[in-house]
């Protein structure tokens, strides 16, 4: 599937799934919080190898978080081969000049520390949590990874099955299958469309020289940000990085940008039979990139239609009709293209009145101004729940890595009440006229099509 982690830019509108990282201590939410407003989120540096150095010092807690994010993630997969990024993300850390796969994981877990690399839609990952007395051990494995690495063949034989049985267990998850076939739809050829592990077909003829050279390519410096958060300055990591990364070049290609998916000339179709008791929809259509303008009261705007548990979808499907339990809606804004969607599982036999009623609401908010107490709620609401973002280590490396990735300025934070806060009513309607379209969509649906029957 797209949206692996599940994804970067897409993690502010829709749940993601996320490495989990090591973190002996959480930080209370009031205490960083008072940090953050205390001092700049961070401090920012350009390394001569072309890397951005993002670093929050944070003394009083005795663990580093970071994240290295690289513009090498699945929308660079050679067209013919989805799949690649990811293999490559996985095989980093299966063995290198210097350490095998075995080592590397026993150096991990003899600290108490933890690891991993993986491929989203825009980048790829390495993310790290140890405590600051073994952050040397952390920063070596790191740099041996990124300069080091053997892509060894017996390993690549055994990961491919293990993706191929990853592939197929998606494939018996009838949301999953909904959305990937909606992604489809939506996106047509643009690699967005495709899922970043890659299909069946072009997974088993992914080669070791396929690997290394996206490797060559895009695991360089000048495409990568490091963020750091803990119990480190930013002097004395640069010290670290040059002893370890100093023979880490920059290369590789400008980068060339997808062409955007073209909207949809008319609404599309396609229904999956399954014998299920749950019908799995997703529908909807192109949405909007991360950079935006109308951002911010797209965002608000989709917080009153579908994405808060209180918003008028959940109210309306789930709560007055009782027709579902999980629905909800999103702009899931990527760097190069994004989608809006509604999400939903409903019984067979009601599936497409949930869709009808989905669709009256997005005609509502198209047509009738929100209510200024309605407006204030989910300000309040948006503006109250920031924090959250912010309560540990491993968030703040999460929101300083959107923030180079949207180059959305340090003072973001700081920022971020004020531009929810200046979202009208006027253009909230203004945005849900211009980005939603309720007549022109696709429609991806897994169900018992005996009992669930959608209009053509």
């Amino acid at each position: 599937m797209r949206r692996t982690w599940k994804c970067q830019s897409k993690w502010e509108c829709r749940t993601v799934r996320s490495i989990g990282l090591l973190l002996g201590a959480v930080l209370l939410m009031g205490a960083l919080t008072a940090q953050v407003e205390a001092a700049a989120l961070a401090q920012r540096e350009v390394l001569p190898s072309g890397m951005v150095l993002l670093v929050a010092e944070r003394p009083a807690v005795p663990i580093v978080a970071a994240t290295l994010t690289l513009q090498a993630g699945a929308v660079f997969d050679p067209p013919a081969k989805p799949g690649v990024a990811n293999l490559t993300a996985i095989m980093l850390s299966q063995g290198t000049t210097t350490r095998t796969a075995p080592q590397i994981s026993e150096a991990i877990e003899f600290v108490g520390g933890s690891l991993g690399v993986e491929s989203g839609t825009d980048t790829a990952r390495i993310t790290f949590s140890f405590l600051s007395k073994d952050l040397d051990l952390a920063l070596d494995l790191m740099g041996d990874l990124l300069t080091n690495p053997t892509f060894p063949p017996a390993e690549l034989a055994k990961k491919i099955p293990e993706v191929l049985a990853s592939l197929k267990r998606n494939q018996e998850d009838p949301g999953t299958v909904s959305y990937e076939a909606f992604m489809a739809l939506v996106y047509g050829a643009h690699p967005y469309g495709k899922p970043t592990e890659g299909t069946e077909t072009s997974v088993p003829t992914i080669t070791r020289d396929d690997i290394l050279a996206f490797y060559q390519e895009y695991y360089r410096p000048n495409r990568a940000v490091l963020t750091v958060v803990g119990d480190v300055t930013v002097a004395d990591l640069k010290q670290r990085l040059t002893a370890r990364l100093g023979g880490w070049t920059p290369g590789g290609a400008p980068l060339v940008k997808p062409a955007a998916p073209a909207p949809l000339a008319k609404g599309v179709t396609k229904t999956i039979q399954r014998e299920v008791t749950q019908a799995a929809i997703n529908f909807g259509h192109v949405g909007i990139t991360r950079d935006n303008p109308d951002y911010y009261a797209v965002y608000v705007m989709n917080y009153l239609l579908g994405g808060g548990m209180n918003s008028r979808l959940p109210q309306k499907i789930r709560e007055e009709k009782g027709w579902a339990y999980d629905v909800g809606s999103a702009f899931a804004p990527g760097k190069y293209a994004g989608d809006f969607s509604v999400t939903m599982q409903t019984k067979n036999e009601v599936a497409q009145e949930a869709i009808d009623a989905a669709l009256a609401e997005i005609r509502r908010i198209r047509e009738q101004p929100v209510s200024a107490q309605e407006l204030a709620d989910a300000k309040a609401y948006l503006t109250g729940s920031f924090p959250l973002r912010l309560d540990t280590s491993a968030k703040v490396v999460g929101m300083l890595a959107s923030i180079e990735q949207n180059n959305l300025g340090l003072d973001y934070v700081e920022r971020y009440p004020a531009l929810i806060n200046a979202v009208t009513a006027a253009d909230v309607q203004r945005v849900a006229q211009k980005y939603l379209n309720p007549d022109t969509y696709a429609l991806a649906v897994v169900a018992d099509l005996t009992k669930a029957k959608f209009k053509p």
